[in-house]
């Protein structure tokens, strides 16, 4: 996911992504945790796409 697809978002779609990234995030931990995740590099992934949308959220947030 690049930035700039994130901040056309609006401030309800972007809450809306991040809770599902939230959900992507626990389950692949878990995964990882059980040995099941066949990529640990999903988790460093999902966790800089939920930094992105917080930086949006925050930008339009301010303004």
């Amino acid at each position: 996911m690049k930035y700039q697809e994130v901040k056309d978002l609006t401030v309800d779609e972007l809450r809306k992504k991040e809770r599902e990234l939230r959900g992507e995030l626990f389950q692949a931990t878990m995964k990882n945790a059980l040995g099941q995740l066949g990529s640990p590099i999903s988790i460093r992934a999902t966790r800089r796409n939920i930094a992105k949308l917080k930086t949006a959220q925050s930008q339009k947030l301010a303004k």
